[in-house]
């Protein structure tokens, strides 16, 4: 009889349980992932909108190689970097100097700090003392 009950028990002591996965500390959320690529695509495609105004009209015979070099350029950025809209005018500058065109000056160079961002006015005190 004792045996019956032993064959009926059900004994889970030898199944493994898996373990909650724990959140990876190095790893980013990929949630975030498509929209900040999506972000830094508009940035780029804006600047190199600019980037070409700016340089045919500096060399209007010149376009269809400002369009190859930006499109060369933009590629080497997205190689270099996952920000390449910080990298791509000094990029498209180096190589049109490498073609031996003068580089210009850029109507669009304050885009991310304007003149005079970080000047501190003459007539303000830098600091305050409290009474």
């Amino acid at each position: 009889m004792t045996l019956f009950f032993a064959n009926c028990i059900d004994d889970r002591s030898n199944i493994n349980t898996p373990k909650p996965k724990e959140p990876d500390p190095m790893k980013t959320d990929t949630q975030a992932e498509p929209v900040f690529l999506q972000t830094v695509s508009v940035a780029l495609a804006q600047l190199k909108q600019r980037l070409q105004q700016d340089y045919e009209q500096a060399y209007p015979d010149l376009r269809e190689i400002i369009h190859l070099v930006l499109d060369d350029e933009e590629a080497n950025a997205w190689e270099l970097s996952l920000f390449p809209h910080l990298l791509l005018p000094d990029l498209v500058q180096a190589r049109l100097i490498n073609l031996n065109l003068h580089p210009i000056e850029t109507k669009h160079d304050d885009v991310f700090a304007p003149h005079g961002f970080n000047r501190i006015e003459t007539g303000q005190p830098a600091f305050a003392l409290c009474g």
